[in-house]
């Protein structure tokens, strides 16, 4: 067996794994957030993954590089767990997983655009010809909803809305971590932005607390949510970028649409629909674009 064949056999399981439990992370939110409300979801879900997570830097002897970025992170976590994850919950509430797990695949296409205008990244015409391609895929389906998938018609384009700022946080986040935090270890940023939601996201979730308890239903809904689906999910994903390299583990976002989709079809009885379909391949090629994932290396060679 070559070694090629062995190293594909070796990362593909964790890869198809991820990409399973981020695309039923939108339905576990979306349980939670029926009852929980968008500030107490997001805020157990952030929670439960700091708790899941810390054991496991301690063991890897980073507790104290921990305490020397604690502030980098504590900021950091608000564009990559807290804000999104209030978007989120609000957006799940109001429109399919379906739709919502394309409109994230958007993610990509906020980090290039915040690299460009605050690092300075280069885009050549491969990329700014993605951008413009994955932007128009956003309006196909933002200008005409499809039928099915909304569950409030008066708060779709809110939702949407909310789905496409998560995306531009994710975008922030990227570009600030790459500035403040590209020497922090991965485990590091990912538990300190969690604890700093955590921390950060307390006051307000416990001030939008239901007064009515959440059934055990929610509750295991949001814990499966922070342990497995954020927890778990990042673990997999640090180990992936050690066995391939980010842009690899990264084609894992046109992956989470199609379990997100299957997931909601089998559970929760919603409709993809063929505009869903076009648009999301819209955006999905302009993701891969803009993200340099397809189109011409330095050396002229299609990667």
């Amino acid at each position: 067996m070559s070694p090629q064949r062995l190293a594909w056999q070796l990362w593909l399981p964790e890869f198809v794994l991820l990409a399973m439990l981020w695309g039923s992370s939108f339905l576990f939110m979306r349980e939670g957030a029926r009852e929980f409300g968008p500030a107490a979801t997001a805020w157990v879900r952030v929670t439960s993954a700091a708790l899941m997570l810390t054991p496991l830097l301690l063991w890897r002897g980073e507790f104290k590089a921990f305490t020397q970025s604690w502030k980098q992170t504590f900021f950091a976590g608000l564009f990559n767990a807290g804000v999104p994850f209030i978007f989120y919950a609000y957006a799940l509430s109001h429109i399919s997983t379906g739709l919502s797990s394309i409109l994230n695949a958007t993610t990509p296409l906020f980090g290039a655009l915040i690299a460009w205008l605050w690092l300075g990244d280069k885009l050549n015409a491969s990329r700014i010809l993605g951008l413009a391609i994955g932007f128009g895929g956003v309006v196909l389906l933002a200008w005409h909803a499809p039928s099915g998938v909304s569950l409030d018609a008066n708060a779709t384009g809110a939702a949407i809305l909310a789905c496409l700022g998560a995306t531009f946080c994710y975008g922030i986040a990227g570009s600030l971590i790459k500035r403040y935090l590209s020497k922090v270890s991965t485990m590091v940023t990912t538990t300190g932005s969690l604890w700093g939601c955590t921390v950060l996201l307390a006051p307000f979730a416990f001030a939008a607390w239901p007064q009515q308890l959440p059934s055990l239903h929610a509750w295991g809904a949001m814990l499966i949510s922070g342990s497995l689906c954020t927890a778990l999910a990042y673990v997999l994903y640090f180990r992936l970028i050690a066995k391939t390299d980010p842009a690899h583990a990264m084609t894992v976002t046109y992956l989470i649409p199609v379990f997100a989709n299957l997931i909601g079809i089998v559970w929760l009885d919603e409709i993809f629909t063929p505009w869903m379909m076009a648009g999301g391949a819209v955006i999905l090629l302009g993701t891969a674009l803009a993200s340099g994932l397809v189109g011409r290396g330095a050396n002229g060679s299609v990667r």
